[in-house]
């Protein structure tokens, strides 16, 4: 199995120039995963989101052409990064809503060398597990597109204290309407930038078994679904 290596932060010059995740990897030397640092994302740019909106769509034929780490660092912003420093709660705001800010979904990321945790604060991939999972994400390009994001609930993050206005927040049929509905937000966002950018995108199920066991999760945690995204076949 192949496992590609990244360092901890980037050179500027390998930024401006839209290095590719793997292809700055194999360069770098380390013998481990690393924390990928992402480039800062860039906010402004891609069709208006009327024009997203129009041209929003499942693409399953997606190319394993990879995608340069600036536009990883875009993508992963805007599906739930921080969009303000201080929103309801006292937590950050992100670009997706979530019930009572609760932010109880994680995205984990897997690349062609291993499985990551994107940390929106602040704004990196934390290595997971080496290894190419993203087979777990479904058959066909799935398995071979250069980003595949898993969607998995946190359940302690649901704050069912005595401060927290809604109580029903502690019932686990409320608590399963919030995770989807949370999920479906941040998948969207991903559907838009990917229309806004020239992407394809294809949201849909997993193997939540294996990808549990194999991301570590604990079991306050459940895989729910899986998004692969990349360029249309062809580009």
């Amino acid at each position: 199995m192949k496992r590609r290596k990244f360092v901890k932060t980037l050179p500027a010059v390998a930024v401006l120039a839209g290095t590719a995740t793997g292809q700055f990897a194999e360069a770098s030397g380390f013998d481990e995963l690393q924390t990928i640092i992402l480039p800062s994302p860039e906010k402004e740019g891609g069709k208006s989101v009327l024009a997203a909106l129009q041209e929003r769509r499942t693409t399953r034929n997606i190319s394993s052409k990879e995608l340069s780490l600036q536009v990883l660092s875009n993508l992963l912003w805007a599906a739930f990064g921080v969009n303000r420093e201080q929103a309801s709660f006292n937590k950050t705001g992100r670009t997706a809503p979530s019930a009572s800010n609760s932010q109880e979904i994680d995205l984990y990321v897997a690349l062609a060398d291993g499985i990551y945790l994107y940390e929106a604060v602040p704004h990196h991939l934390r290595p997971v597990a080496a290894g190419d999972f993203r087979k777990r994400a479904g058959r066909g390009r799935a398995a071979t597109a250069p980003v595949n994001i898993f969607y998995v609930v946190d359940f302690t993050r649901y704050d069912t204290g005595p401060e927290q206005p809604d109580h029903a927040i502690g019932d686990p049929e409320v608590q399963k309407s919030y995770y989807y509905t949370d999920t479906g937000f941040i998948a969207q966002n991903v559907y838009l930038f990917a229309a806004s950018h020239g992407l394809a995108a294809w949201f849909h199920n997993c193997d939540k078994e294996n990808a549990a066991k194999e991301f570590l999760l604990r079991p306050k945690q459940l895989v729910l679904f899986a998004q692969t995204i990349g360029y249309p076949e062809g580009r």
